[in-house]
């Protein structure tokens, strides 16, 4: 059961449905998922050197929403990332949107989108930055989440950040105290702040769009009505404790930076009575909070696509230290100052006179297979994969 599934057999429809009220970015989208690893996108055919096994391997959409894409995706961008921890605590903060501005960025995705990126960045950076609470320049990378565990709009980002940094001048590095980083509730005070105030900016710049039940925000005195009761609520900013190592940091970076609304593994069943999957009801501890849900495959379909970011809308950034102008720099001096060895690069160089090699073994063998023909968009291979092995029981 995969997500591709349901739009081949329901996305026909649904598009004829909902047409006028799809944007092309969700169609494209729907039209990878629905051609990843097919013939449609071409592949090649590898054939193993010790028994000859032969297999066809079609090409991936490469689409950052696609389900079964983000797998290669993460293995690249994690090795690249590796490199750069510091023997330091790692903390993970989140910082998350109340239910009325999520109204807002449902109808104004990058715009919201950014301002989110944009307050709780400076909001951490400044808070790390006072002498009473850290006083050093810290760095760190920020991941979006657009949705909850039920598919629902729900947008957020999630934090890692070494636990210390550079001092002002860049003499010595701080650490945190054990445990902890920076107090929550300070946080999530200027972050409210700086969010409402660049959310009023971007209003009276008429960057906001509004629709629906919505119309009556374009006006600025009903706009300003809205915003006055989120000045007096609290803000949920959260900060977890920190990881136990830099390996739980990858396996971490691993589950979160190129995760999607749902995976196939949380698919259970799709027919006529809707689309089947398994959530976590956060509001329950313990092993009760794992439920399954079904949605008409109608309404499935529209919040998977809820989540298909903007064109170009980058949702892993970088900031402080580890922002991407100064960032091997500044990595360099906090190991210096660490006194920790550069990492080791023993990765051979690739011989160019070897052939290709597909990145899976035999499966029948274990050895390698040897690419041998590749094809276009709709071709068809000349060789043709090895047959099954059939195995035949005596019933006599």
């Amino acid at each position: 059961m995969e997500v591709a599934d349901i739009f081949r057999d329901h996305g026909p429809a649904w598009r004829k449905a909902n047409a006028g009220r799809v944007s092309l970015g969700q169609l494209k989208v729907m039209s990878a998922i629905e051609s990843c690893r097919t013939a449609a996108l071409g592949g090649h055919v590898a054939r193993c050197e010790k028994c000859a096994h032969t297999q066809i391997s079609y090409n991936s959409c490469r689409n950052r929403h696609c389900p079964k894409c983000q797998g290669a995706a993460a293995k690249e961008w994690l090795a690249e990332r590796e490199t750069e921890l510091l023997p330091v605590p790692y903390f993970h903060v989140v910082y998350t949107l109340p239910a009325a501005i999520r109204d807002i960025a449902y109808q104004n995705k990058a715009v919201i989108y950014d301002l989110l990126f944009r307050a709780s960045a400076e909001t951490t950076l400044k808070i790390a930055a006072t002498p009473r609470h850290l006083g050093a320049r810290i760095g760190f990378m920020s991941v979006l989440h657009t949705w909850g565990s039920a598919l629902t709009h729900h947008p957020h980002v999630h934090m890692v950040v070494p636990g210390g940094g550079l001092s002002p001048d860049g003499s010595k590095w701080i650490a945190c105290r054990p445990r902890y980083f920076l107090t929550v509730q300070v946080l999530s005070a200027l972050f409210r702040r700086l969010f409402l105030e660049m959310l009023v900016a971007a209003h009276d710049a008429g960057h906001l769009q509004f629709f629906g039940d919505q119309v009556r925000l374009a006006d600025k005195a009903a706009f300003d009505a809205y915003l006055t009761p989120l000045r007096q609520v609290d803000w949920v900013v959260y900060a977890k404790e920190p990881f136990a190592g830099p390996e739980q940091v990858l396996r971490y970076l691993s589950r979160y930076t190129h995760r999607i609304a749902i995976s196939n593994r949380r698919l259970v069943s799709a027919g006529e009575n809707g689309v089947t999957f398994k959530y976590k009801d956060y509001r329950i501890e313990g092993p009760g909070r794992y439920k399954t849900m079904t949605l008409a495959t109608d309404e499935f379909i529209r919040r998977f696509l809820v989540h298909v970011l903007p064109k170009g809308f980058h949702r892993i950034r970088h900031y402080g230290l580890l922002a991407n102008g100064n960032r091997a720099g500044n990595i360099a001096r906090a190991r210096e100052l660490l006194a920790v060895p550069k990492p080791r690069n023993d990765a051979a160089s690739a011989d160019a006179s070897e052939p290709p090699t597909h990145e899976h073994p035999c499966p029948c063998c274990g050895g390698r297979m040897i690419i041998i023909e590749t094809f276009e968009r709709g071709s068809t291979p000349r060789y043709r994969p090895t047959p099954p092995t059939t195995i035949r029981i005596d019933t006599s």
